[in-house]
């Protein structure tokens, strides 16, 4: 029986592959002439990948045939502390022998005696990589042998090698790693690759290597230069990574040529911020902005012919079976996208709902902004703790932890300062370098909150080395949101982990600008200055409410009430004359109550 996508595929072909079947392997073979010459022919005839699998008496097990890039794999029974007993010989349609990332993740996860991939192309002789198991520190990895011809392959003692592995993992406690091992690659700065570190381990990626290549012009083909490539293949092999991260965005082109050359799963920076993304999502809003973000990012990277492929348009050329299933992906796409869309509009709707009684209710709007990891969501619990008005206590807190993008949830509270006055503080999600153009588009319904702010507190982590380059990124993305010219206030957060003097040196540089109103040293943690902060805040907030004094006759207390109601009253008294009241009111309430106004 031939297993997998054999749709399409002429009987004649199937017959041929039926009678592998009938071959017997040597038991110190790892494969006959035979079976390669035979599924390297009908490979060049199929376009697909063909793959074999023998088990250690020589048997053939199964044939399957698969797609251009990829093949089923039969069940196999995985035992414990020892190898399955199972080799599988497949093709790749690509020329190209070098064990893919599928590959070798089999070769684990299924503890296969070995793999071996063999070269098809056209004119050339096919060439072969043999993979085994093997253990470094406690764990199951993997090592490639260089390219082999044909005769070598046949000749490879590998049975000896397969005993020393069986040995090592009865001796030894395995544990079969599951997680990803990255190399990371950059051609921008080496502060930018050690922020790709960051956003590495925020995505619980252990990181094994760091590559770092100045180029003046980045290659359209590799992103880098293919003699890089080559040295990174090695370096994936040596530290045993199964995953390579680039520090910019590839286009789709790029990572396919990565990955046929690597040989292990090619990502970018945008992916990994998508995935963080994906992982710290909790509300509806945040989850429909994420996955819009994820859709929008793959739809121009659907790898095909685009338009040239289209039946749906009408007319000469687009008759035929049907849609093929790039299309039928793309309009699936398409349609999501849609979807999504409408989701966060009916979301936006709410929101502007609640920022409309906001605004009747005259409350003054403050955001906490800020580079990722800079203390925000922390100075937010801490100003709560210290200011939230007291029907407002018990309400949840806003995770704050030492990673990359901990809050991604737009949370508003309100809070009460000195001078009597209530006004909201709204935790927003933090900035980064090269933040993808998509995840800022889908974020904008939340970043809002932003737009229509009457301050924003810049939240800055002076302890940072490249605390500039944050600032100046806040600011590019506040230009991208029109929302630049907002009053800002500048606090400098973790006070406590830098010199004075570097701190001072800090504050110059920004006090005396048109940027900033002020600018303040704090300490989130230590809750050092945070009621010089609150007095700030107070101190330049857009002046909405003026201080009057009222004297209302006894006949007239509804007034007083209506002032109750719609005032900040600030003192009382019930005198002989009347009822004497000192209140912020703003310039509806005043043309209300003028009358009484002393």
């Amino acid at each position: 029986m031939i297993y997998g996508n054999i749709e399409g595929v002429k009987k004649l072909i199937l017959d041929e592959l039926e009678e592998i079947y009938d071959v017997k392997v040597a038991r110190d073979e790892i494969v006959t002439e035979d079976i390669i010459t035979k599924i390297h022919r009908l490979t060049l005839a199929l376009g697909r990948e063909i793959s074999i699998a023998i088990d250690r008496k020589g048997n053939i097990k199964a044939v399957c045939i698969g797609d251009s890039s990829s093949v089923d794999m039969p069940i196999i029974d995985i035992k414990e502390r020892r190898l399955s007993g199972i080799r599988i010989i497949h093709t790749h349609p690509n020329g190209i022998s070098r064990l893919s990332a599928l590959d070798t993740s089999a070769l684990i996860r299924l503890k296969l005696d070995c793999i071996a991939a063999i070269s098809v192309q056209e004119g050339k002789t096919p060439m072969i990589t043999l993979g085994f198991c093997d253990i470094t520190d406690d764990r199951l990895t993997f090592t490639l042998t260089d390219e082999l011809t044909i005769e070598q392959t046949i000749n490879y003692n590998f049975l000896d090698r397969i005993k020393v592995i069986e040995q090592a993992m009865a001796e030894n406690n395995i544990k079969e790693d599951d997680g990803e091992r990255a190399v990371l690659v950059g051609c921008d700065t080496e502060e930018s690759l050690q922020e790709l570190h960051e956003l590495a381990l925020a995505c619980e990626v252990t990181v094994v290597n760091q590559v770092f290549q100045k180029r003046s012009k980045i290659d359209p083909v590799f992103y880098i230069g293919s003699g890089k490539v080559k040295e990174i293949a090695m370096l994936v092999q040596a530290v045993g990574a199964n995953v390579v991260i680039f520090d910019d965005e590839l286009s789709g082109s790029q990572v396919r040529n990565l990955e046929e050359n690597l040989g292990v799963k090619v990502i970018d920076r945008t992916t990994l911020i998508l995935d963080i993304f994906a992982r710290r999502a909790k509300s509806k809003e945040a989850k429909i902005q994420v996955e819009l973000a994820q859709l929008k990012y793959r739809l121009p990277r659907l790898t095909g012919l685009g338009a040239v492929l289209s039946r749906t348009g009408g007319g000469i050329g687009t008759r035929g079976p049907g849609e093929k299933k790039l299309e039928t992906d793309r309009r699936h796409i398409k349609e999501q996208i849609y979807d999504l869309k409408r989701e966060l509009e009916k979301i936006q709707k709410v929101r502007e709902v609640q920022r409309e009684k906001r605004n009747k209710e005259k409350v003054p709007k403050v955001s906490l902004v800020g580079y990722t990891n800079a203390g925000k969501s922390t100075l937010r619990n801490v100003l709560c703790d210290i200011a939230l008005p007291k029907e407002a206590y018990g309400k949840e807190k806003v995770l704050e932890a030492d990673m990359l993008f901990a809050t991604l949830d737009t949370t508003t509270r309100a809070l009460s300062l000195k001078d009597n006055r209530t006004i909201t503080l709204t935790d927003t999600v933090g900035f980064v370098r090269k933040l993808p153009h998509d995840l800022v588009e889908a974020f904008k319904s939340t970043l809002e909150e932003v737009i229509y702010s009457d301050l924003l507190v810049h939240v800055v982590d002076c302890s940072s080395p490249e605390v500039r380059e944050q600032i100046e990124t806040v600011e590019k993305v506040l230009t991208e949101l029109n929302a630049i010219d907002i009053p800002k206030i500048m606090a400098l957060n973790k006070m406590d982990k830098v010199e004075p003097s570097y701190l001072k040196a800090l504050k110059d540089n920004y006090i005396n600008t048109e940027q900033y109103l002020d600018v303040i040293e704090i300490s989130a943690k230590e809750t050092t200055n945070l009621d010089k902060l609150l007095e700030l805040i107070s101190k330049h907030l857009p002046e909405k409410l003026s201080k009057e004094t009222f004297l209302i006759p006894y006949s007239y207390s509804a007034t007083a009430a209506y002032l109750h109601r719609n005032a900040n009253i600030t003192l009382e008294e019930y005198r002989e004359d009347g009822i004497y009241i000192e209140a912020m009111i703003d310039e509806e309430v005043k043309n209300k109550t003028k009358e009484y106004i002393i």
